[in-house]
C-alpha cells in the first residue's frame, strides 16, 4: 500500500463526513443539548430534542464545510489538516459548496418546521458568523482572532434554550460566556504545540505573531478568567452547590494545567492542557446538568 493510498479517506461519504469536523461539531451540539434540559424543569419533548440536534448539527457541519473549502490552501500546508478532502483535491470546490447548502438548507428547514423561528435564524447567524467572518475576515487579518471570532463558537446552548424557550434569557447568555472565555485558553494550547504547522500556514496566530512566552501568559490570565466566570451559575442561584463543587475542582486542575504551559513549557504539557481543556467543558456542563435536576 503505498503513502498516498493509505491517507486517502476510504469513501466518498467519508470525505463528506470529515468536512463537518466531526469531533469538534459533536461537542458544540452536546453544548447546544445541554442547554435544552436547562431551559426546562422537565423534559424538553421528543420532537425539539431530536429536531434541534439535528438541525444545529446540520448547519455547524455546514459552516465546517465551508470553512474547509476557503481554508483548503491553508489546509495543504499544515501536517493537522492536509488529509481533509478539500486540501487535497478529492472534493471540487462546487462539490463542497453543494454538499454545504443541502445540509445547510436541510438544518433550516429542521429547525423552521419542528422547532421554532428564533431558533432557525440564530442558527444561521452563527453559521454567518463562523463561516464567513470569522473563517474569511477574522483568522487572516489579527491574532486576536480566536478571541473576537469566538462567539459564534460559543453559541450552542444559547440555540438549544432558544429550541426548548423560544426565546435566549441572561442564563443561556451565561453559558455563552462561559465557552467564550474557555476558547482562547483552549486553542491557544494548540496553537502553541502546533506552532511549526501555523507558521506554514501564513495565518497570524498567536505563538508565531507575539511569541511563544506572550502566548502562554495569554493561557494562563485568560484561564484565571475562565474560573471566575464559571462561577456566574452559582452566584446568580442558576445552580447550587453540586455544580459549584464540580467547577472550582475542575478549574484547578485546569489552571495547574494552564500554570504549567505558562511557566513550564513543553510541547506535551500544551497537549494535555488541550487535551484536558475539552474534558473540562465536558464535565462543566454536564455538572450543570446534573446540578439542575438534583439540585441542593
Amino acid at each position: 500500500m503505498t503513502t498516498q493510498t493509505a491517507l486517502r479517506p476510504t469513501s466518498r461519504i467519508s470525505q463528506y463526513w470529515t468536512l463537518t469536523k466531526p469531533r469538534v461539531t459533536q461537542l458544540a451540539v452536546f453544548c447546544a443539548i445541554i442547554g435544552m434540559f436547562l431551559a426546562t424543569d422537565g423534559f424538553p419533548g421528543w420532537r425539539v430534542l431530536i429536531a434541534g440536534t439535528a438541525g444545529i448539527w446540520l448547519l455547524a457541519g455546514a459552516a465546517f464545510a465551508v470553512n474547509c473549502l476557503i481554508e483548503a490552501e491553508i489546509d495543504s500546508r499544515m501536517a493537522r489538516t492536509a488529509r481533509r478532502a478539500t486540501a487535497r483535491g478529492q472534493l471540487t470546490r462546487n462539490q463542497t459548496l453543494v454538499f454545504s447548502a443541502v445540509i445547510g438548507g436541510l438544518g433550516m428547514w429542521t429547525l423552521y418546521t419542528f422547532v421554532n423561528a428564533l431558533t432557525m435564524w440564530l442558527t444561521f447567524v452563527t453559521f454567518v458568523g463562523y463561516a464567513v467572518v470569522y473563517t474569511i475576515y477574522l483568522k487572516p487579518a489579527t491574532p486576536q482572532n480566536i478571541v473576537i471570532g469566538g462567539l459564534s463558537g460559543a453559541m450552542p446552548p444559547a440555540l438549544g434554550w432558544a429550541a426548548v424557550a423560544n426565546e435566549v434569557p441572561m442564563q443561556a447568555w451565561l453559558l455563552v460566556l462561559i465557552i467564550f472565555v474557555w476558547t482562547p485558553p483552549h486553542f491557544w494550547a494548540l496553537a502553541m504545540y502546533r506552532r511549526d504547522d501555523y507558521a506554514r500556514s501564513g495565518l497570524p496566530m498567536l505563538p508565531i505573531t507575539h511569541g511563544m512566552a506572550y502566548t502562554g501568559q495569554q493561557v494562563w490570565l485568560y484561564s484565571l478568567a475562565l474560573f471566575a466566570t464559571t462561577l456566574l451559575p452559582f452566584a446568580v442561584q442558576m445552580s447550587g452547590l453540586i455544580y459549584l463543587t464540580a467547577a472550582v475542582i475542575l478549574n484547578v486542575l485546569f489552571l495547574r494545567h494552564a500554570w504549567r504551559v505558562h511557566k513550564h513549557y513543553s510541547d506535551q504539557a500544551a497537549r494535555k492542557a488541550f487535551a484536558y481543556s475539552i474534558l473540562y467543558l465536558s464535565l462543566l456542563f454536564t455538572a450543570l446538568l446534573v446540578d439542575h435536576y438534583f439540585r441542593f
